[in-house]
């Protein structure tokens, strides 16, 4: 969906209430690369960390993570190869995981946090579950199918739109080719707009988008479902009811691998970018298992032997 087809309906309050609450920005070097993170909220609260998908930055997160700071210590990194933090000669998954895990670190956390990782981002958050389980509450993992290629990668292998990126004379120009992958509808214009506008930066030659595409190249980890079969701390999964991504039977093979202990919630009318285009009900959703988070985890009976 372009940037230049999208409803441009306006704001909604509440985005307007969130984007009145800006993050402060902090850095740091894992691995001798920069690394770039938002923070929002009181660090003395639980910590929750949002992890971006392929190709894109922690600002896809701006307008969600204000509704979470009322109750949450929110983090949001730029993964290496995006947004404002450095590069890399290679991106497997489990040097990401290595990142989140450094992140929550240098941020301060008080106790262990909860991944809640979209796409790209999602698989991420199972490798880093899988491998750093012990030091994590939890991983919430949003549309990331697990059998198929996240769609960033599949559009970087063989698609035009992250292989070649195209350098702009100008910014209106850079925002009109914006576009999300996979094509879909997205009434929340406003919303589009704003991940758009932090998606460029303006070089000597002009206007370029900025994840490296290098990250699509990166080596291939173990088989995901190898991971997701062997994480070391609650998960959980969303899917959108209308995703082209993650379909109820990939949904339900997630399930079976976790041996049918993590809830799996459907965003209904949601498509593959739900945090775009169903942000509230994204929102409530996952208000709804972090407030649950610690209450449903099984305790051992009293009379067990």
């Amino acid at each position: 969906m372009s940037q230049r087809s999208t409803p441009h309906h306006s704001p909604a309050r509440w985005f307007i209430d969130a984007m009145a609450s800006p993050p402060s920005r902090r850095t740091l070097t894992v691995a001798g690369c920069a690394l770039n993170y938002l923070v929002w909220g009181d660090r003395a609260k639980a910590p929750v960390i949002l992890v971006h998908g392929g190709a894109a930055h922690a600002m896809w997160w701006s307008a969600l993570a204000p509704q979470l700071a009322q109750h949450y210590y929110i983090i949001a990194p730029d993964l290496s190869g995006h947004g404002d933090s450095g590069r890399r000669d290679s991106y497997p998954l489990e040097g990401w995981a290595d990142e989140l895990i450094a992140i929550a670190e240098h941020a301060g956390c008080t106790g262990l946090p909860i991944l809640v990782g979209h796409s790209m981002g999602g698989l991420v958050s199972i490798v880093a579950a899988a491998i750093h389980g012990h030091r994590l509450a939890g991983a919430v993992i949003v549309d990331s199918p697990v059998r198929k290629p996240d769609p960033e990668s599949t559009e970087g292998e063989s698609g035009k739109a992250f292989r070649h990126p195209k350098t702009y004379p100008d910014l209106e120009t850079a925002l009109a080719h914006f576009h999300l992958i996979p094509e879909q509808p997205c009434e929340n214009g406003f919303l589009v707009e704003i991940i758009a506008r932090h998606s460029v930066r303006h070089t000597d030659a002009g206007w370029v988008w900025k994840f490296d595409p290098r990250i699509f190249l990166r080596f291939p980890p173990k088989t995901l479902h190898d991971y997701l079969a062997r994480v070391h701390c609650r998960v959980a999964l969303l899917r959108g009811e209308l995703s082209a991504i993650v379909s109820p039977e990939t949904g339900e093979y997630m399930y079976e691998l976790l041996n049918r202990n993590a809830p799996l919630v459907e965003i209904p009318q949601a498509y593959h970018h739900l945090i775009l285009d169903q942000p509230l009900a994204f929102i409530a959703a996952l208000r709804a298992l972090l407030a649950d988070w610690e209450h449903s985890v099984p305790r051992p009976r009293a009379d067990a032997t």
